[in-house]
């Protein structure tokens, strides 16, 4: 089994940068669609930004972080990150890692597919 572990998780102000970061242990071997989910309080959970690991294919991200927020890996060390900036109010939310099966061979948004999912991670941007 996959386990992940988020941190750097924390306050900022507006306009402010954070990075998070995903910890991989456990069957780490191969590649699979890995990503950050977010929820905030009374919303339903969504993706944020997925990348496939191991692979120079381009990430996905979601409308609403699409040039502030930037997904990347280390594929050696096991660990994924996200790099928050220019940070709104509503990017306040539990931050998630996720990783899917590794079978499809490429990244979807549906939860569904996810089936490793870290503790969470809470961001608060305030002003």
């Amino acid at each position: 089994q996959l386990q992940l572990v988020e941190s750097g998780g924390g306050s900022v102000q507006v306009g402010g940068s954070m990075r998070l970061s995903c910890a991989a242990s456990g069957n780490t071997d191969g590649t699979r669609c890995m990503g950050w989910f977010r929820q905030a309080p009374g919303k339903e959970r969504e993706g944020v930004a997925l990348i496939y690991t191991g692979r120079t294919g381009r990430p996905m991200y979601a409308d609403s972080v699409k040039g502030r927020f930037t997904i990347s890996q280390n594929n050696a060390e096991n660990m994924l990150y996200l790099q928050m900036n220019s940070l709104k109010p509503e990017d306040t939310a539990t931050y998630y890692c996720a990783a899917d099966a590794g079978v499809r061979f490429l990244c979807g948004w549906s939860q569904g597919l996810y089936v490793a999912w870290g503790q969470g991670t809470q961001v608060t941007v305030s002003s």
